[in-house]
């Protein structure tokens, strides 16, 4: 006898009573929290549960009874669909209200720790294209919506070039206009994507591992510079060079024309060849005087203008003196190393990636900056005793660890160290948050700035001033 399904319930006239974590919001139903997406507080409506556990669930509306008078018209036409940008239908000072309150909440709740009055968070001067750097998929059929599966009507299942759907890795929603990066980004996109229509070049199927197009990288720059790579699943070199011309011939403003034949199962591209087909094989991006080189394997912050703020803010809070030295960690390519170092006495720069501490490098030459050392390796591995005696005990240290915080190891060694200051820059409150406590006995929290990388987004930067007690 077969098992019997459990049926999800549809819960009926739920209010939404406010934001949540990963850009959800919750309603409460007996004493039981549900998650529910797309939804912002004041909402009423029907609630399809997806997920159903002892404590919690989760769902997606069906029905809206009466929206929330906080609810503003969101700006994109896939809005809902393509899963980015979720609070575009919040105005931008509540999106700033929650993610302040975030902040706050994780480091008192997990970190528990007494904490300063913080500063109010730093928003973005730019709502709407504001990312330097945007990847599109290729699929040979595009993802359907629910309205459209449902229809009476026969809708045609063309090819598309855009963004994943959240949680659904071989779905690919087709975009028309992104509002995330500035022009040429779109115009790119929509060329590529009308030549590959109009001569029959095929899009990538995941599932079957077969097809010709199958992702496209556009970096812009402050300074101007755009950055094209289009990977390929397979080389043909006819069809390659006759895309590859077309798209240099339209857009003589792309600075570093390139590609890739990426014959793996997944699209990651650090292992890949990169290939120029035209111009630089790089880009640059500038903050103050300096200049930062960008390749296409590079990471950068992607608010390219923000990032000027919260590394200025970093900088302020570092309060860096000319006889200091200073141990950036988790430095990538010594963006924050490069931008401190003319306050300090040394810098030096640590991080996991062999490629991005020689980009850290040659940023320090490139503006003839001869106070940085820079080394690639595990944190918890590198950083020990015996390196802290060979390159100069810090006395001060700035930490931007990856979304899962710090290794245990790293932050024994960082109290071992015991330098005067850290600057904690962290995406995620709430690892940093644990972190701060297991320091909290050595180091006291004075100052505390979130800072808005990504409007509507849930995703917040922090930035934290630990002092030695």
């Amino acid at each position: 006898m077969g098992r019997k399904r459990n049926r999800k319930p549809l819960l009926e006239n739920i209010e939404i009573v406010k934001l949540a974590a990963e850009g959800k919001a919750i309603a409460k139903v007996d004493d039981k929290v549900v998650f529910v997406t797309n939804v912002i507080p004041g909402d009423v409506v029907d609630v399809q549960v997806t997920k159903k556990r002892k404590s919690y669930m989760e769902g997606h509306p069906v029905v809206f009874h009466k929206y929330s008078d906080l609810r503003v018209d969101a700006f994109c036409e896939h809005f809902g669909i393509c899963g980015g940008c979720k609070w575009q239908n919040l105005p931008y000072e509540e999106q700033l209200n929650f993610k302040q309150q975030e902040v706050l909440d994780n480091l008192s709740r997990i970190g528990k720790i007494d904490l300063p009055e913080a500063n109010p968070i730093l928003p973005s001067a730019k709502t709407e294209f504001y990312r330097n750097k945007l990847e599109f998929t290729f699929s040979n059929k595009r993802y359907l919506t629910f309205d459209e599966i449902n229809s009476t009507e026969e809708i045609e299942r063309t090819p598309a070039l855009g963004f994943h759907v959240p949680r659904l890795f071989d779905k690919v929603v087709d975009i028309n206009k992104c509002h995330l990066q500035a022009e040429p980004s779109n115009a790119i996109r929509l060329a590529i994507k009308e030549y590959a229509f109009a001569n029959d070049l095929s899009f990538f199927d995941i599932r079957a591992q077969e097809g010709f197009l199958r992702t496209l990288i556009i970096r812009t720059s402050t300074t101007g510079d755009v950055m094209a790579i289009v990977v390929f699943y397979h080389e043909d070199v006819e069809k390659r060079e006759g895309l590859m011309a077309h798209i240099a011939e339209k857009f003589p403003e792309i600075t570093s024309l390139l590609y890739i034949i990426n014959e793996k199962a997944n699209d990651t591209i650090t292992d890949q060849d990169v290939i120029l087909y035209k111009g630089e094989d790089h880009i640059f991006e500038q903050m103050e005087d300096l200049k930062f080189k960008i390749g296409p394997k590079s990471f950068y912050q992607t608010n390219s203008e923000q990032a000027y703020e919260l590394y200025s803010k970093t900088r302020e809070f570092a309060n860096i003196q000319k006889d200091e030295v200073v141990y950036d960690l988790y430095t990538g390519t010594g963006t924050i190393a490069n931008f401190v170092a003319r306050q300090a006495k040394k810098v030096i720069g640590i991080e996991y990636v062999p490629e991005a501490i020689e980009d850290a490098k040659l940023n320090s030459e490139i503006n003839g900056i001869d106070n940085t050392a820079f080394f690639a390796g595990d944190m918890k591995n590198v950083l020990n005793a015996e390196f802290i005696a060979e390159h100069g005990h810090p006395d001060m240290m700035i930490v931007d660890p990856p979304r899962a915080g710090m290794h245990a190891d790293v932050v024994e060694t960082i109290l071992q160290a015991a330098p005067n200051r850290i600057v904690y820059v962290s995406c995620n409150s709430a690892t940093q948050a644990r972190d701060l406590e297991m320091m909290d006995h050595a180091y006291k929290v004075t100052k505390i700035q979130a800072v808005d990388m990504f409007p509507h987004t849930h995703h917040v930067e922090n930035i934290v001033l630990m002092e030695k007690r």
